[in-house]
């Protein structure tokens, strides 16, 4: 499959991305070295992580999966290789969050550093941060771009308006403007970026990578019954999306992944993919069978009636 551009960046990147939250959380660096060599020996490049991955393991101090994949690129050699995009905002600890112009400037050192390369080729507001003005955000990011440390940025879990707003005041001001947008998107999770966020995206030629692109491993078909929840740490995130609209999802994603002779995961990511406008659908994987199975999906093209099936199963009330 052809590459796809992250905006008009100049950037571009195969249509999906690995997803670095799994790095020092539930798969420890030689693991995590495996999944690396493995995403990039199929053809693949986009990397996406966080300065705040993983946190939550950690009793606060994030950094981890920055801290794995700067060891692997130092190792490897392969930062020409890829593309890594990472996000700032998010509490770090201390007073180390949002997006004011201080903190950032601090932020993207400590991810360089981690990271130990010279440049970000996406860096990503991770949430919107309504107590700093906009215009102080994307004036850091514009010169953090000016002194070669970040290629392009982005923007995760802004609404609708707000994401407008700041690509005006880029406008407005001459300014560096997010390229991409990264919302919560899968076959379940549609109805808030379709109606809200896939126009401004469409209209402005927005790049988007979607999170939760198989639900939490909720669309893998794993989960089952409440009683398959700990089959995992991350069992507990898709309790919610079990009910009939779920279920019936889940037995649509069965019967397509029967004809492509591929698994449940696969046709879904290809769902997503195939959706015009997505850049590409973020996903982790904790083994490199299962990565196998999940890159699949890039050579996999849908046809209108399996498209049609999903879309039908998975609808939603407006």
């Amino acid at each position: 499959m052809d590459k796809r551009e992250i905006g008009q960046s100049g950037i571009k990147v195969h249509p999906f991305a690995f997803g670095g939250n799994v790095f020092g959380w539930t798969i420890d660096e030689k693991e995590s070295f495996k999944i690396l060599d493995g995403f990039v020996d199929a053809g693949l490049d986009l990397i996406d992580t966080a300065d705040v991955y993983a946190t939550w393991a950690h009793g606060g101090k994030g950094g981890q999966s920055e801290t794995i994949i700067g060891n692997w690129l130092k190792r490897s050699g392969k930062r020409d290789k890829v593309v890594v995009a990472t996000k700032v905002g998010k509490p770090m600890g201390e007073d180390k969050t949002g997006l004011s112009r201080r903190y950032i400037t601090q932020a993207v050192e400590d991810s360089l550093k981690r990271l130990q390369t010279d440049y970000i080729d996406l860096y990503q507001s991770h949430a919107d941060d309504k107590n700093t003005p906009l215009l102080e955000t994307l004036e850091t990011f514009t010169d953090l771009i000016k002194q070669g440390k970040v290629r392009a940025i982005g923007a995760s879990n802004y609404d609708g308006l707000r994401f407008k707003e700041a690509l005006q005041v880029s406008k407005d001001h001459s300014l560096a403007a997010y390229q991409c947008l990264q919302p919560e998107y899968n076959l379940y999770s549609r109805e808030h970026y379709e109606t809200e966020l896939e126009p401004v995206c469409r209209e402005r030629n927005i790049g988007v990578i979607s999170y939760y692109s198989l639900a939490s491993g909720f669309l893998t078909g794993k989960y089952r019954s409440e009683n398959d929840l700990s089959k995992s740490s991350r069992g507990q995130g898709v309790k919610k999306f079990m009910n009939p609209r779920g279920f019936k999802i889940l037995a649509t994603l069965d019967k397509v992944a029967a004809e492509y002779d591929v698994t449940p995961a696969t046709i879904a990511l290809a769902w997503v993919m195939a959706r015009p406008g997505i850049t590409a659908p973020i996903a982790s994987a904790t083994t490199v069978k299962q990565l196998e199975e999940l890159t699949k999906a890039v050579s996999l093209k849908l046809n209108s009636d399996a498209i049609d099936l999903l879309n039908r199963a998975s609808t939603y009330s407006i």
